[in-house]
């Protein structure tokens, strides 16, 4: 490779499994409200777009007056803030992204996750040494699949242009037509939260190991 490339990365199913945290903090408020729990398996295919269409999801799926709506939002806050404590990395995790930061490639997290769990969960796992560029749900008012929040991550990393030389990782539909809106290649992780088959979404590539991103990271660079 002539030179390091920007590498943009999803959080929740692309770095972490975040979805038993999120279930937990969902199934809290839930039975504060007297509200039966849902399955974690309901709850894993909610996330991706963010706590505001998370709990519009949620609010649907147990028929929930809309009017409890911020009320339950809230709620969900206080616990989600710091929940790690189910959190887990995916495999292989830290040493695919230490070998790319080795390498010399910028890297960044764009996520729909807000800021706060974000920083929490990445100081929680020593990540965030190695993303000093996080773009949060909240840094703009424009969240994935809109560029604006990956476009905004790439900025930060120096990056500009219509066409610029970067790559985005991500899971799942939000990731990969936010990554198409750019645009930029996509790489996608297939163990995490998308619903779609990966034939039918826009990408680079997609692989089922993080042993095999930086080859992969290599290969994208060279076209």
């Amino acid at each position: 490779m002539d030179r390091p490339c920007p590498i943009i990365f999803d959080l929740d199913g692309t770095l972490i499994d975040s979805a038993p945290d999120i279930h937990a903090c969902v199934s809290a408020v839930l039975r504060q409200y007297q509200i039966a729990p849902l399955p974690l398996a309901r709850v894993r295919s909610f996330i991706g777009g963010g706590v505001e269409l998370l709990w519009t999801r949620i609010i649907a799926a147990c028929g929930i007056e809309p009017v409890h709506r911020p009320a339950l939002i809230a709620a969900f806050m206080a616990r989600y803030h710091d929940a790690t404590a189910l959190t887990r990395l995916f495999p292989g995790v830290i040493e695919a992204v230490g070998r790319l930061a080795d390498a010399g490639h910028p890297l960044g997290i764009c996520t729909n996750k807000p800021m706060g769990p974000t920083r929490s969960v990445l100081q929680h796992f020593a990540l965030d040494r190695l993303f000093p560029v996080v773009v949060g749900g909240d840094s703009l008012p424009q969240r994935k699949p809109d560029p604006a929040p990956l476009r905004l991550a790439l900025q930060m990393l120096g990056v500009e242009g219509n066409a610029p030389r970067a790559l985005y990782v991500g899971d799942s539909e939000f990731d990969a037509n936010c990554a198409a809106a750019v645009p930029v290649p996509f790489l996608i992780y297939s163990g995490g939260y998308r619903m779609t088959p990966i034939a039918d979404l826009p990408h680079h590539a997609a692989f089922d190991r993080f042993d095999d991103l930086p080859g992969l990271v290599d290969q994208a660079m060279a076209l």
